[in-house]
């Protein structure tokens, strides 16, 4: 076991790590917070995504002990109090989630494509020639973007939709 510091949701937390645990493991059994889901372990659905200093990741692909100082965000630390993020208020509008499973983990990404868009961020479909300032902010664009996310049940237009409703349509 060894001692590790991360920031989880605002809250600093010291524990003693297995160096083969993963960030999703230690996030889900030690801390228990139960949102982001442990769908494939392969890194392949991402359900498990989390946003890791300002960026997203596969969470059950990375080492807890490679997050050492580390400010990690799930979809439990999304909302400000009881007021949701304006995306989880999206995605309830837009009907973007039928079983859930992967809600924690499309909130997160999405949450991280906008902050990726704010910073100007290119995507494959932008074009990393072209700049994010030209570019628009469509169907294809955000589909690209949140390619890494899968939805069982299907329900990604409504997620383009929520994500869209929040970002805007034209950057």
């Amino acid at each position: 076991m060894y001692p590790l510091q991360l920031t989880v949701n605002g809250t600093v937390h010291d524990v003693n790590v297995d160096p083969r645990r993963s960030l999703l493991d230690l996030i889900r059994e030690t801390l228990h917070l139960k949102g982001a889901k442990k769908g494939c372990d392969h890194g392949q659905c991402g359900a498990c995504t989390m946003i890791v200093n300002g960026r997203r990741i596969n969470s059950c692909l990375s080492l807890a002990l490679s997050h050492e100082g580390d400010k990690v965000t799930t979809v439990e630390g999304l909302a400000n109090g009881d007021a949701l993020h304006p995306l989880q208020q999206a995605f309830i509008e837009q009907d973007a989630f039928q079983c859930g499973f992967c809600t924690a983990g499309q909130l997160c990404s999405a949450v991280a494509l906008v902050d990726e868009l704010n910073e100007g961020i290119p995507s494959a479909v932008t074009g990393a020639a072209t700049g994010i300032a030209s570019a628009t902010l469509n169907a294809e664009e955000i589909r690209e973007r949140m390619s890494g996310n899968l939805c069982r049940c299907g329900a990604y237009n409504n997620i383009v939709e929520a994500i869209r409703g929040v970002a805007g349509d034209n950057r």
